[in-house]
């Protein structure tokens, strides 16, 4: 159990529709030997050189859940924040992300529904070379804490 809770994320009546975050990521190795062993996968795809050389891919590709995984990373750190959860998430991987590349992901709250308790945020990352490589569309339940769970701005 941790000893103090955690400052929560923007509620949804903080959040504005417009409201815009890039985070940039390299994707390197140890990342993705994480994730092969996490996960069991031993698609030789990823890791495996010599086989993918043989591939239309011609070199090792990143496993699209990873990405993905990075996407559901920025939620929950930055936007809407701690105490978010995605309810849905739709991915559409436009070309092939390779080891060592570097992605600019943008993130934007398209549409606030505060009915259903729920942000619509698209992303669209980009690699080094300015070329889109994915776009995504989410659905977030923001963090809803009651004040006296939380830790203010200032660390209190």
């Amino acid at each position: 159990m941790l000893p103090h809770p955690k400052k929560a994320g923007k509620k949804i009546n903080e959040l504005v529709e417009g409201e815009y975050l890039s985070i940039t990521e390299t994707i390197e190795d140890s990342q993705l030997l994480l994730y092969l062993g996490l996960t069991n996968d031993a698609n030789p795809l990823f890791i495996q050189h010599q086989y993918a050389e043989k591939t239309e891919y011609e070199k090792p590709i990143v496993p699209s859940i990873m990405l993905m995984g990075i996407i559901s990373s920025v939620v929950s750190k930055h936007l809407p924040g701690p105490g978010s959860n995605i309810v849905n998430f739709s991915f559409n991987l436009i070309q092939p992300v390779y080891h060592y590349e570097t992605l600019t992901f943008h993130f934007k709250v398209i549409k606030i529904d505060e009915m259903k308790e729920v942000v619509t945020i698209s992303v669209k990352a980009q690699n080094y070379d300015d070329e889109r490589v994915l776009d995504a569309v989410i659905m977030v339940k923001p963090p809803k804490l009651n004040e006296s769970e939380v830790i203010d701005n200032d660390g209190q």
